[in-house]
This record gives C-alpha cells, structure tokens and sequence, in this order.
C-alpha cells in the first residue's frame, strides 16, 4: 500500500451518486487532505489496496455491493482493517441499520441530510488521530535504528539482556518516561543520558499505545487518545535528542 506524502492525508469517498460525491467533496474542501473518489464498493476496495487512507466515507444504499458489505470486507482484510469507516445513509434508513454498521466494524454512523460542520468535525477527529499515530510510528521507527545501531556497536551480551529484562520492568511498572536514567546498581547514569534499558523500555510503551491507538479513536472518543499520544511524541523527541548528543560526543 503506497503512502501519501507527510503533508496531506487521504480520504475515501464511496457513493454511487455523483452529485452525493461532489457535495462530500464540497464540505471536506475546507480540509487539508487528498480527496479520492470511488463509485462501488468494488472500486472502492481497489483503491484502498492501492493508496493508504486516514479515513472512508461510505455510502449505505449502493447497488451491488453495498454500504454493510463493502465495509465488512474492508474490515476482512490486514491490509485495510485498521482504516476507520464512517458509514452515511438516508432518512429512510431501516431501524437496525446502526446496529448492522457497528457490528460489522464501523466507527460512526451519519445520516443525510447530515450537517456539514458535524461531518468536518467527525472527519477531524480521524484525521488527527491518523497523523498523531503515522508520527509515533516513526518515533518507534528511529528509535529501533538506535537500538539495532547500537547492538551492532558491540555492547556486552549481559548489557543487552539488561536492556530487555529493563524494558519490561517498565512496561509492568508504568515507568516515568523523563526520570534519570539508572546504572546495574541503581546510580544515575554519568551526565543523566538515557540507557539504552530505558529507550527499549519507551519502545515497548509505544509499540502498546499503537496498538491501542485503533480502539481509543473509535467513535466521536478519539481526542482523548490523540492528545496522549501527542504527550508521548513529545517525550521520546526529547530522548532521541539527548541520544543522539550522546552519540556527537
């Protein structure tokens, strides 16, 4: 699956009506992203198996495959399951058709005529919560670089199962992201630079929140965690930094 480029995200609207399609793009115009459409379900999945999307607008009521069944086999697949799925239908919408759009994965649920400051909203929410989980990703990313790099610098083999069993004490423990680093015997560090124990630890935190980041973003509750995870991006700009003045030094 491509990735967009860092500066804009993608959304997928999916409605066999054309004139449904270009409303939806007339109320997102406000939004910074890349607006893709499609017109089938069908059309729909092969464009998220071609392009990464921060979120799907999804029609309920289209012929052939619809709305419910369009979603379910994007929740189906790895490639695709982690995408949120707002699903949009009319007023003439059966009873149980919430019912149906949750259960088969769907984060919302919008009926039109839907108000567009609440769609923007909505669609905001997602698109934050995307942004702060592709960042944190990275972080992980660079700090993984660290640790290998630093393996391959010829640590003790004792040090590195330091590292781990260091690492999930923290987990377990809910370790304070910005105390000292502390030595074998429980003395600081010299200079106070983060071991590398405490940077594994930090990735092991991550790597949970990323897992978790899916299910906290769910519904109209996802600010909550995206502002956790801005918290945390902003702890590990600050180790990465002190590593890497360990390593000019």
């Amino acid at each position: 699956m491509s990735t967009p480029g860092p500066e804009k995200s993608s959304i997928l609207i999916v409605d066999d009506i054309e004139e449904n399609l270009v409303a939806l793009e007339a109320v997102l115009g406000s939004l910074d992203l890349h607006v893709v459409r499609a017109r089938s379900g069908e059309e729909a999945l092969k464009a998220m198996l071609r392009e990464e999307f921060a979120v799907v607008l999804l029609d309920v009521l289209m012929p052939g495959m619809d709305g419910f069944e369009t979603a379910a086999n994007i929740k189906r697949l790895d490639q695709t399951k982690d995408v949120p799925v707002i699903l949009l239908t009319g007023t003439d919408a059966g009873t149980d058709y919430a019912y149906r759009g949750y259960a088969i994965g769907a984060a919302d649920f919008l009926t039109k005529p839907f108000d567009p400051w609440l769609l923007r909203t909505k669609v905001n929410v997602f698109l934050e919560l995307y942004r702060k989980n592709r960042q944190l990703a990275a972080q992980a990313e660079q700090l993984r670089r660290l640790l290998v790099a630093d393996g391959r610098s010829g640590r003790p083999a004792a040090e590195t199962a330091d590292t781990a069993d260091t690492a999930d004490a923290a987990e377990a423990a809910g370790a304070d992201w910005d105390r000292p680093a502390q030595g074998t015997g429980g003395e600081t560090a010299p200079g106070g630079e983060p071991r590398l124990g405490d940077v594994a630890a930090q990735l092991a935190q991550i790597e949970l929140l990323l897992r978790d980041a899916e299910s906290s973003g769910r519904g109209t509750g996802g600010t909550g965690g995206t502002a956790g995870l801005a918290d945390r991006i902003a702890d590990l700009e600050r180790v990465v930094g002190r590593l890497r003045v360990g390593d000019d030094g």
